[in-house]
């Protein structure tokens, strides 16, 4: 049977409509992205939450595979967005801290700051997903297997919670853990302004639960969904920090309880006055007794390794920072666990403020106290830590 032709012309012109209101629809979408990436106080660059367990890597047979990071951004490479920025204006090492601190900051150059912004997120990103493989790496061929293991509330001691934003800190004592404490209280309302908590506050007045203080299943849980953070230090550095900090300044704990039993220990014919107070333990006294396997008082935090201390095989961190590069990283996990805009990692040291602080030439100028085979003992005292952070060696004798 014939159709009317006016028949046949409903039926093209309903199809007609139908394409025409799926293009529209789909061009409304990309409008409506369009908009969000260049609306201010929208963020697209940013993920809202950092990858949790199911997100790392557990073997060196996965890491090849694994994509950088989890970040919603746009399309263009690195490396088209290197150049478009650098065509407009020069990005400058001043524009990068001005953005980090102020993602709003009219500093930076004209035009380029969303570009400028999801470049350095990248790279940041790319290096969180470098770290992991790394240690992903280390773990599997030197603790095989340790994921499979319970883990116990001891292995947890030193880890700090904050519900609110669902963090997991581990304590590192001299690579910025006083100023992470203050933070982890403003993030859980304990306080205002971390300029406002003095140092003995952030340390004994904190209020922040350890993990080890949750039942079983609590444990579990945090451990599974939550961010789990770690930030480092370069060893050497780390552990004469920690002798300057502890011997060289007073020390109403640390001089009787450590540095009496070192001197009677490792120094021939010390006067009753050291030997009443503990006072001027020298460096190399105090590398004596760190390698001592008959120590004459146990390990403390503050010089024990993080591959013990913090357990990074085991637990798996999400983000592992680096003190080196302390402030930019770690407002960097600030932005993409959703703290307050106005919350910034503190740059201050309160404690021995007159005191430069430990770098790497006053490293080696203590190190030089030594000798060669001391140096070597230290440096394998530390090496799992060295290899799992990728530090390099900091001696060329040492192997």
């Amino acid at each position: 049977m014939k159709l009317p032709c006016s028949l046949y012309g409903s039926l093209w012109f309903l199809l007609l409509l139908g394409a025409g209101s799926l293009l529209l629809l789909v061009r409304l979408q990309d409008l409506t992205e369009v908009v969000l990436q260049q609306t201010p106080g929208v963020n697209m660059l940013v993920a809202p939450r950092w990858p949790v367990e199911k997100d790392v890597v557990t073997d060196s047979a996965a890491a090849a595979d694994q994509p950088a990071e989890k970040f919603e951004v746009s399309s263009e490479s690195l490396s088209e967005l290197q150049d478009s920025v650098g065509s407009k204006q020069p990005v400058t090492k001043r524009h990068r801290k001005l953005l980090l601190k102020n993602p709003n900051s009219s500093s930076a150059p004209a035009g380029g700051e969303e570009k400028l912004q999801l470049l350095q997120h990248q790279r940041l990103a790319e290096t969180q997903a470098s770290r992991r493989r790394l240690l992903a790496d280390v773990c599997a061929k030197y603790q095989p297997g340790v994921t499979e293991r319970r883990v116990s509330q001891r292995q947890v001691s030193r880890v700090y919670v904050e519900d609110r934003s669902r963090l997991l800190y581990c304590e590192v004592p001299k690579a910025g853990c006083s100023n992470w404490k203050r933070v982890l209280m403003v993030l859980g309302g304990s306080a205002t302004s971390t300029r406002d908590i003095p140092h003995d506050a952030a340390h004994y007045g904190n209020h922040l639960r350890r993990l080890e203080s949750y039942d079983r299943a609590g444990i579990a849980e945090r451990l599974r969904s939550y961010t789990k953070v770690l930030f480092v230090r370069e060893p050497f550095e780390r552990l004469v920090s920690a002798f300057r900090d502890k011997f060289e300044s007073p020390n109403s704990y640390y001089h009787p309880v450590f540095g009496r039993p070192i001197i009677s220990r490792y120094r021939a014919n010390a006067t009753r006055t050291a030997l009443r107070t503990g006072a001027g333990v020298t460096f190399r006294e105090f590398v004596q007794y760190l390698l001592d396997v008959r120590r004459p008082v146990g390990m403390d935090i503050h010089w024990e390794p993080i591959s013990q201390l913090c357990n990074p095989c085991l637990l798996r961190y999400n983000f592992i920072g680096k003190f080196e590069n302390l402030e930019e990283e770690a407002n960097f996990l600030l932005q993409n666990v959703g703290a307050p805009r106005n919350l910034t990692f503190p740059d201050f040291k309160d404690r021995n403020p007159r005191a430069e602080r430990t770098s790497s030439r006053i490293t080696q100028r203590y190190f030089s106290q030594l000798n060669a085979t001391e140096r070597q003992k230290a440096f394998d005292f530390y090496y799992m830590d060295y290899l799992m952070f990728n530090y390099p060696k900091p001696f060329k004798d040492l192997h």
